[in-house]
């Protein structure tokens, strides 16, 4: 039986090897998933590790000691006159304006160079560290967005927009991958340089190097009896393991996340093989049966199929463990690109581990076998005389579906549906998205048992509008078989479901986008900072409302109070006149109409949680607020004040604003007045001027780039699909090698057979895409519905533009699908293929 199986296999090895390319890409998914968080997990803790390198104690405030503001200067200075401490420096890191060479600034982190050596947490790449106040490096990530080198002027702007001029001496490296944590611009400034600059940043840590001879746990003690209490001192090893353990769950997460896009793929590239294995054992029924006429058992008719599976598996695992390298090494990329992370000459790691091998080869191994086992066991079943007849198409055998698989599918969909139920019935937006995404998930799945059912009325309707012999003959050889159609459509169907789900949601969520901003702000532009430490000048208000055609100047500010009734007390503050005219959130109750500096529009959700309703008072920061409506709106915190009472709640002194909205009076001319703005605000480095339509665009950019980031994890599962669909006409044609013969003696052309193939394939493209529109459609609305809340009210919408774009991909692909099965039909001789035993 072993060299009866060996002969198979060297016989049907091209059409084995081109089946396991399904799986080998599903395997490479899942490889590349597994190093990609490997070599997430190594890099985070490289970068943290570098943390606490050479830290032998380090110090924190502790929960509740004294000087939240940051460790106090004396700290230090205690810690360095301290016995068996080597060096010690303060870590400290303030927001600043990086100006760049159009004039206009951007966002950057500053941080002291420690004056210990070995306590740097950064590498050098090229030139120095800063030594005069006067220097400053740069990380190679800034140097290369902001197009700066050494020997350039870095220009800063400190708290009051003043400029700070610093020579570039050096670069460093903050990462060691595409992986790296750092995602802002960094700059490394002296001690002197950086006091200069910020002289009010807060110390959160100050860290130790012990002397020779001095044990860490040696330092911490002398250093505690130092400085006294409130402070938490830790040992280097400490503080390393305690700053892994904070973010060690991130590769986790990422990998959990990559790995359920895998699954997909996987569930896809198992139909696949389920279909060619069911093909080819109804290809091999005379085969297999005179087998069992010369002596060969059930048992080893379903060993030698298997056999061919475990073939299969280990041949895809092996080419999508080696695929699998280079699918983490495009992620990686992807992720340093449109993360902005590290620097372009920052290595892609590939840590291929045993783990990793181990389990591509048990997946590929493993999908494949219990693909085939329902075939292998079909296979069992040929009866010893089967090989002295040939054996035609039973209509009663194929397109039979049984009581039990209705059954099993209602029962399904029963589930499914009560988990829907259940889900859109939450109130946490998270667990209600959760369970409604999970409960359509078993209701695709309910959808996919019933596919042999609804798929030939599918293809029949399809089939009313197709013209000429060609078309009708693929449309009938399409509902031959339900079953393999079903299949052979399914895998198509799960991914177009899933990308028409993320699709529609993205629609909405633009949709909510666009009415949102243009509810929150009825205005036709806003001014804006784009350096969150810098704020827009105070006289800008009296400057901006000088221009030309301006009607009203409306600042903003954001304050974060205290409130012993509230979770969180941040607070947005507006000038009384513009409240519930410009800014104009959904009211639940009460009214904003004339609101005063001791009042509140408090959030519903909020009064809620805190038992207070209207005419009730809000202590916030020290200051009683008489709640005089509730708002529907998540945009503001915790409530909305006025301008005054947003500057009474704020800890720290504001000295401008963040933002300022700008109503233009009726008849001005957009145009000129934009022009007119954009002078006004010239003197001003960190002034952004936007339109509302500026604002949607920016925000619908960020959704198209997390959907487009989607659309190319399940693209592997849709180019798999394909793959199935052309696997399952080249095995039909072959399949099929008489009957084509018959039809071309017939009269039916080469190009009216190679005609019939193609539009089979579309069909089949057609009814799995189609019915994934829907169903996608159907699940997308369920997730808007679990999606929407009192506060943030989800308007459903269908992108039609970009579904229709699917399914004139899907026809494309298809078509292509179809090219070298149909050319290899049409090459088939007439006489060889009636020949055909």
């Amino acid at each position: 039986m072993l060299k009866t199986i060996l002969a198979g296999l060297r016989a049907r090895t091209a059409r084995l090897v081109l089946s396991s390319v399904a799986i080998a890409l599903g395997v490479a998914f899942v490889t590349g998933t597994l190093v990609l968080g490997d070599a997430l997990e190594a890099q985070t803790r490289d970068n943290f590790a570098r943390n606490a390198r050479n830290v032998d104690a380090a110090v924190h405030l502790a929960e509740h000691g004294p000087d939240q503001d940051g460790i106090p200067a004396e700290v230090l200075r205690k810690i360095r006159d301290t016995p068996g401490v080597e060096g010690a420096d303060s870590r400290s890191m303030g927001s600043t304006a990086l100006l760049g060479g159009d004039g206009k600034a951007r966002n950057a982190l500053a941080q002291p160079l420690p004056t210990t050596e070995k306590l740097r947490d950064f590498d050098l790449k090229d030139g120095k560290f800063p030594a005069k106040a006067d220097e400053a490096a740069i990380d190679v990530k800034t140097a290369q967005v902001a197009k700066l080198k050494i020997g350039d002027d870095l220009k800063l702007l400190d708290a009051d927009n003043a400029e700070h001029v610093y020579t570039i001496v050096g670069t460093y490296q903050q990462g060691t991958s595409k992986l790296s944590m750092s995602g802002s611009d960094h700059v490394v400034l002296s001690p002197d340089g950086l006091s200069a600059l910020i002289p009010d940043r807060r110390v959160y840590e100050i860290v130790a190097a012990a002397a020779p001879g001095v044990s860490q746990q040696q330092l911490v003690d002398n250093i505690t009896k130092a400085i006294g209490t409130g402070y938490r001192v830790q040992t280097g090893e400490q503080l390393a393991q305690e700053t892994l353990a904070q973010v060690g769950d991130a590769a986790t997460e990422i990998r959990t996340f990559l790995l359920a896009f895998a699954a997909i793929s996987l569930v896809v590239a198992g139909m696949v093989i389920y279909n060619t294995f069911t093909i080819l054992v109804a290809q091999r029924t005379k085969e297999l049966a005179l087998l069992r006429c010369v002596g060969a058992e059930r048992g080893q008719v379903f060993r030698s199929v298997l056999a061919e599976a475990v073939f299969m598996g280990l041949v895809a695992s092996v080419l999508g463990i080696l695929g699998g390298l280079g699918v983490s090494a495009g992620l990686q990329a992807l992720v340093g690109t449109v993360g902005g992370m590290a620097g372009d000459d920052a290595p892609i790691r590939l840590p291929l581990s045993w783990l990793t091998v181990v389990a591509g080869f048990g997946v590929g191994v493993v999908v494949t076998v219990l693909s085939a086992v329902l075939p292998a066991r079909r296979a069992t079943k040929v009866a010893p005389v089967a090989a002295l007849r040939s054996q035609p198409d039973s209509a009663d055998d194929v397109a039979r579906t049984g009581k039990i698989r209705i059954a099993v599918a209602a029962l399904v969909a029963l589930a499914g549906a009560g988990v829907v139920a259940i889900g859109v019935r939450q109130e946490d937006e998270m667990a209600s998205m959760a369970l409604t995404g999970g409960g359509a998930m078993v209701l695709l799945l309910a959808a996919l048992l019933l596919g042999p059912l609804y798929v030939p009325l599918v293809n029949r309707l399809f089939g009313t509008v197709l013209r000429g012999v060609p078309a009708k003959l693929a449309s009938a050889n399409a509902g031959r078989n339900p079953k393999r159609t079903a299949a052979t459509t399914a895998a198509l169907m799960i991914g177009v479901t899933i990308v028409a789900m993320v699709t529609v949601v993205a629609g909405s969520g633009r949709e909510t986008i666009s009415k949102k901003v243009d509810d929150r702000f009825p205005t036709d532009y806003q001014i804006s900072s784009n350096v969150y430490s810098q704020p827009l000048p105070k006289k800008f208000v009296d400057e901006i409302a000088q221009v030309r055609g301006v009607e009203k100047v409306a600042p903003e500010v954001s304050a974060w109070g205290e409130s012993p009734k509230l979770r969180y007390a941040d607070v947005v503050g507006y000038p009384s006149d513009v409240i519930g005219s410009l800014v104009r959130p959904p009211v639940a109750a009460g009214t904003l109409t004339g609101l005063k500096d001791d009042q509140i529009a408090l959030r519903e959700k909020d009064a809620k949680e805190a038992g207070l309703t209207l005419g009730a008072t809000v202590p916030i920061s020290g200051k009683d607020f008489t709640i005089v409506a509730l708002i529907n709106d998540n945009s503001y915190g915790a409530g909305i004040v006025t301008l005054p009472a947003a500057e009474a709640i704020s800890k720290e002194p504001l000295n401008g604003y963040q933002t300022m909205l700008v109503k233009l009076a009726p008849g001005t001319d957009l145009g000129t007045a934009r022009a007119d703005l954009e002078r006004a605000i010239a003197s001003s480095p960190v002034a952004v001027l936007d339109s509302a339509a500026e604002v949607k665009a920016e925000l619908n950019g960020q959704i198209d780039q997390i959907l487009l980031f989607i659309w190319a994890l399940v693209g592997l599962a849709l180019v798999i699909a394909l793959f199935g669909i052309a696997n399952t006409l080249t095995l039909s044609v072959l399949e099929r090698t008489r009957e084509s013969a018959l039809l071309r003696a017939l009269g039916l052309t080469r190009g009216q057979l190679r005609q019939m193939l193609v539009v089979e394939s579309i069909l089949m493209a057609l009814i799995g895409a189609v019915v994934g529109v829907l169903l996608g459609a159907g699940f997308g609305w369920l997730l808007v519905e679990a999606m929407s809340s009192p506060e943030l009210q989800v308007s459903f919408s269908i992108p039609f533009g970009q579904i229709g774009g699917m399914l004139a991909l899907a026809v494309t692909a298809a078509v292509l699908a179809a090219v070298l099965p149909a050319r290899r039909a049409a090459r088939s001789s007439v006489v060889a293929g009636m020949a055909e035993a």
